[in-house]
């Protein structure tokens, strides 16, 4: 048995990163040349993952998984239902705040403890959501994305109507523009009472068309430029993706996202997902930073170049979104890992 769970061990390294793993098993009882595992996984191919390192580390031995749960295979899906939430490491608001969630995503839900739901976005992010902030219904297919940093929806097309909710940047909404104005429509359960500000009024410039979205590299690296500057002074909050706090891996990931374009949520996914880039770095180019020895140094920062090594980033150091030069700045020059970028295949 302890050799069968030293294996089980060595197998299971590969699915420590809970950002996107959840694989918890153990040996539970042999039985002659059968090894029956019990426990929890994501999905089916994790499942499989450890089946075949287990195979080849013990091929004398069959195992028996019958007693092992999926969550994706029981899953059911719902959409955030609030303009923003906190996705969390633990199912508590005072756990630690890894993401945050914007109106409209959907969501697999996969675990459920008393009012809290473990679940996982679309580009596979796991975390804890609050289940009252959250919604079993249809959402209607997006036409637009917010591009204004925090958009005030009102009750009536006018700027003195009533204010009804505040939509936030990068928030794919269902909208009919008529004029200077669109009616949009938030993702959310329309028979809660307490979900007031599902409906309303945005200016149609804090609009764009998913139809309009950049379709060259020239055309993406000059929209995350464009967009960036419009963040600076947001506060740095860890965990953040938004104009109301937001972290430097959160920044890259709404620029990109406005532009039409998916990319990993934490700074060290986006390092290993990019296309490798060197000098001179173009607008719209991602800059890393690590922490160690040279040779292994740990990736915990990002910023876009404004072309060169100009920089916008949510710094710590500043409390926000602020420009800087990398070169002048020493913690920055002295910390550089490389670049990245997303952009050249275009989406």
């Amino acid at each position: 048995m302890e050799k069968i769970a030293q294996a089980l061990a060595q197998v299971l390294r590969a699915y420590r990163d809970s950002r996107v793993h959840y694989c918890r098993l153990e040996v539970a009882l042999l039985n002659g040349d059968c090894c029956a595992l019990v426990g929890t996984v994501l999905d089916e191919a994790s499942l499989a993952g450890v089946l075949a390192g287990l195979a080849a580390r013990l091929p004398e031995l069959r195992f028996d998984v019958s007693r092992v749960r999926i969550l994706r295979a029981g899953a059911t899906q719902a959409v955030v239902a609030t303009n923003l939430t906190g996705l969390y490491a633990d199912a508590s608001f005072l756990a630690e705040q890894i993401s945050q969630l914007m109106n409209g995503w959907p969501l697999d839900l996969l675990l459920e403890e008393v009012r809290w739901h473990f679940v996982r976005q679309a580009d596979g992010y796991l975390g804890w959501a609050y289940g009252p902030y959250l919604a079993e219904v249809a959402v209607p297919a997006a036409t637009h994305l917010v591009c204004e940093p925090i958009s005030a929806l009102r009750d009536e097309p006018a700027v003195t109507a009533p204010l009804v909710n505040r939509v936030l940047g990068g928030t794919a909404v269902e909208a009919t523009v008529l004029g200077d104005w669109a009616r949009v429509t938030l993702a959310g359960d329309r028979s809660a009472p307490l979900r007031p500000g599902l409906d309303g009024w945005l200016p149609a410039a804090d609009l764009r068309p998913l139809s309009a979205l950049p379709a060259d590299e020239a055309g993406l690296r000059a929209q995350i430029v464009a967009d960036g500057v419009r963040f600076v002074g947001v506060p740095y909050l860890w965990g953040g993706c938004s104009a109301f706090g937001i972290d430097c891996s959160g920044f890259a990931q709404l620029l990109h996202r406005l532009a039409g374009l998916i990319i990993p949520r934490d700074a060290d996914m986006q390092y290993d997902a990019g296309r490798p880039v060197s000098e001179p770095f173009q607008p719209g180019d991602l800059l890393f930073f690590g922490e160690g020895a040279i040779e292994s140094r740990k990736i915990t920062h990002v910023a876009v170049s404004l072309g060169g090594w100009r920089v916008l980033h949510a710094s710590r150091s500043r409390n926000g979104v602020q420009e800087d030069d990398v070169q002048a700045v020493e913690h920055l020059r002295e910390s550089f890992v490389g670049a990245r970028n997303f952009l050249a295949a275009g989406r």
